[in-house]
């Protein structure tokens, strides 16, 4: 469906709630659909496609006046009535699709063919979905064909169509996923190795890497644990090749002692921590910004590092490139964290982003010559750690005559000598720390600003950072239109931290309130560690699902009106709950206000 609507235009949303457990449980997506381009999941429903009796009973009272409910009338029936002006649309699948006795997954088919006319779009998008898709079985094409058509025929002749009709246009979108993305600007800059252990939400990236591995060059390895993982990276990085791994909190945990390897040796490494809801196994299917502070205190001791959060799913193309220029630049890690939101979640992107490539700049880094020839070292012995102005020092890979020098873990002088192996030197140790911190000094001068949108004296002003900026974006925009005037300040490097500018736009503002998906508020503590600046006021969510912009919208006027300075918000849609309507919907209505109530307040 979502395939089907961005071939005519639309541009979509996607977010996939689904299950852990091999038992199974109940899941669902829900697709955004709109020519103006989405930058979130939302949070009203005017359409379901219900393909059993347990998503029926949950989310039929979700959907407002002007809504439809399709469901195979054969296999599933309302438990109660639906909410005024909603028009339930019973499919009678076996009549139009004779497989589907032998297929029940038909069902599916019809029901998106109905939805499809439904919403006023053409039929010529879905086929061509499906044509593709099978395009190796012709046989399940034409039975495919036939009951998506038979769906949208019959819901042209039996049901009413949406309120909001969309119409097909010329706007050409590519529909990908943050994890595809991150994968796509990897290769885009040049990544030639790629390791991984498989860990949701972080494996779709090993995936994408495994199926174009022989097209590109790229070596690709799945190994035993994330301990190899990310040791088989460094020591690709160390060799001369540009190298990537990616994993979830749990695995990064494995990985830090190695991270601050890579801090001592200098050697570049990009890493990607996708996060889940925590700690330890935790929720492995459900998003959070919970590894921030993990992040931060990756290895120990004192080293240079730098963070970054991508904002959004087409974010994720650009930051990953940038990732590997200031790794090679500043030779040292450059952590990259996601989340499952923006990593697995489906996104419409304009394919003028792929046009943003980043030019390969390898910094001062030696590789051996195609020709043989030396590099000259102007009759000096070679320092790998030479103490530079800059604190970077020349980069010479294994394999370019007259450049040897030792890399251990251990501390060294600027010949890569261990001074451990002499004698503890203080002299020669703090000259090293200061030679390593003083890489961070320029940093900032190659990040871009963080993002500032709205009018400068605005009554709230939203902080986040991540991947809440399609929600607080749109959030904004409807606190303006309820006459809250509302600005938006995002954050997309965490280390080193913007503090200046950071500090001269929330210097203006009149209220801060900071949103972010976890429970202790993790980054309130950062802006305030590194601005001395604290929010006036907290929205949260650390259920496992994500903000929907009534969320922030509802959190802001609590806080506005003083009912609370922290607002820890839960979702309460029937999808979430266990306690099903059916039998007690008559006072369902009353009963979600007064949890909403309690979560919020």
């Amino acid at each position: 469906l979502a395939l089907a609507v961005a071939r005519q235009g639309q541009g979509v949303y996607a977010y996939n709630s689904y299950q852990s457990v091999i038992r199974g449980g109940h899941s669902w997506l829900r697709l955004r659909v709109s020519a103006r381009k989405p930058l979130n999941h939302g949070d009203q429903i005017d359409g379901l496609i219900a393909l059993n009796q347990d998503t029926l009973d949950r989310h039929l009272q979700e959907l407002g006046s002007g809504g439809v409910a399709l469901y195979n009338s054969a296999k599933v029936k309302p438990s109660y009535d639906p909410p005024t002006g909603v028009q339930l649309c019973p499919l009678p699948v076996p009549e139009l699709a004779p497989s589907y006795k032998e297929l029940p997954v038909m069902q599916n088919t019809v029901a998106v063919g109905a939805m499809l006319r439904l919403m006023g779009l053409e039929f010529a998008g879905l086929e061509s979905v499906i044509s593709t898709t099978f395009a190796k079985k012709p046989k399940v094409v034409a039975s495919n064909v036939a009951a998506a058509k038979a769906g949208f025929d019959y819901a042209g002749a039996h049901f009413q169509p949406l309120p909001r009709q969309l119409k097909p246009n010329g706007q050409k979108w590519a529909l990908v996923t943050g994890n595809e993305l991150l994968a796509m600007g990897a290769a885009m800059a040049d990544c030639k190795f790629y390791c991984a252990y498989p860990m949701s939400p972080a494996s779709a990236i090993l995936h994408w890497m495994a199926a174009h591995a022989k097209q590109l060059g790229i070596c690709v390895r799945q190994v035993e644990d994330e301990i190899a993982v990310i040791n088989m990276t460094i020591g690709a990085n160390h060799a001369g090749v540009r190298g990537m791994c990616a994993t979830s909190g749990g695995g990064f945990a494995l990985m830090t002692e190695a991270i601050g390897m890579a801090g001592i040796l200098e050697t570049p490494v990009v890493a990607i921590n996708v996060m889940r809801a925590g700690p330890s196994t935790g929720v492995p299917t459900k998003t959070e910004q919970g590894d921030l502070n993990q992040v931060f205190g990756a290895s120990q001791g004192d080293y240079p590092r730098i963070i970054v959060a991508p904002i959004s799913i087409p974010d994720c193309f650009t930051v990953i490139q940038d990732a590997f220029y200031l790794a090679d630049r500043y030779q040292c890690p450059v952590l990259v964290i996601s989340d499952l939101l923006i990593s697995e979640g489906n996104e419409t992107v304009d394919p003028a982003v792929f046009e943003h490539v980043r030019e390969i700049d390898r910094g001062e880094t030696i590789l051996p010559s195609a020709n043989g020839e030396l590099h000259a070292t102007n009759g000096e012995p070679y320092l790998r750690y030479k103490n530079t102005a800059s604190g970077i020092s020349p980069r010479a890979v294994p394999g370019v005559p007259g450049h040897l020098y030792v890399a251990a873990t251990d501390e060294h002088d600027e010949d890569g000598v261990l001074i451990s192996d002499i004698y503890t030197d203080p002299v020669r140790r703090k000259k090293m720390v200061d030679k390593r911190a003083r890489k961070m000094s320029t940093v900032l001068e190659h990040l871009p600003s963080p993002l500032f949108n709205g009018p400068a004296d605005a009554e709230v002003t939203l902080v986040g950072w991540g991947s809440t900026w399609g929600v607080l974006s749109e959030a904004v925009e409807r606190l303006n239109a309820a006459g809250i005037t509302a600005n938006h300040l995002h954050v997309r490097y965490l280390v080193p931290f913007q503090v200046r500018e950071v500090q001269k736009i929330l210097g203006h503002s009149r209220r801060i309130i900071l949103v972010e998906n976890n429970q202790s508020g993790q980054f309130a503590r950062h802006l305030r560690a590194e601005t001395g600046i604290a929010a006036n006021g907290h929205i949260r969510k650390y259920d496992g699902e994500p903000f929907e912009p009534k969320h922030i919208v509802a959190g802001v006027q609590d806080i506005l009106n003083g009912k609370a300075e922290i607002v820890n918000v839960l979702s309460t849609e029937p999808g979430w709950r266990t306690d099903h309507p059916s039998g007690v919907h008559a006072d369902w209505e009353g009963r979600l206000s007064g949890v909403a109530r309690a979560a919020t307040h």
